[in-house]
């Protein structure tokens, strides 16, 4: 369903162990993370289609989740103008969302990728709460921190927003250059 800005109405869906980690999951064929989410039909309520996106996506039951809570209002993202499908009628220019927040309660073997005919993704793992929106596309950062940051008090003791940083490549040991100061020293 696109509303009259636009904007495609969807769920967010944040699924964590209960402590400082949320499943992140990869789509099918690409290096490319995510939360699950999925399009709200028209004649459902928000609640109604993260259910039916965690069953789809995720093959979780609702008995393997609790909603910790969701954000009180809907987050919206624009899509870069290359992401635009011109050719649709309505157009959609971005995902309006209303994210929600679960706890895993039912086994990790709960979860099955393939269980819909046209899996959305191929793996998942378990990320620390701050790093996914480091890792997603560019143009759903935004969204991500906003989602995060107001739901993370409702998982109880403060998740620490630091997230141990990855190592920054060496360009030098990558390609076996040497800087010009280890140059001069080892030829000094």
């Amino acid at each position: 369903m696109i509303d009259s800005d636009g904007f495609r109405l969807n769920v967010g869906i944040i699924v964590s162990d209960g402590d400082d980690k949320v499943l992140w999951a990869r789509r099918v064929g690409q290096d490319s993370w995510q939360f699950p989410q999925g399009g709200i039909k028209a004649d459902e309520a928000p609640q109604e289609a993260l259910f039916r996106e965690l069953y789809e996506e995720l093959g979780l039951e609702p008995a393997c989740v609790e909603v910790v809570g969701c954000t009180r209002q809907w987050l919206k993202y624009t899509l870069p103008s290359r992401y635009v499908r011109k050719n649709c009628t309505p157009q959609c220019i971005g995902q309006k969302q209303m994210w929600f927040l679960l706890r895993m309660v039912g086994g990790e073997d709960s979860v099955c990728l393939d269980h819909d005919i046209k899996p959305e993704f191929d793996t998942w793992r378990w990320v620390h709460y701050w790093w996914p929106p480091r890792e997603v596309i560019f143009f759903k950062r935004r969204v991500y921190w906003q989602a995060l940051r107001e739901l993370a008090p409702l998982l109880g003791p403060p998740v620490t927003s630091t997230t141990p940083k990855r190592p920054r490549p060496n360009r030098y040991r990558r390609t076996g250059r040497k800087r010009q100061g280890q140059k001069a020293a080892a030829a000094g």
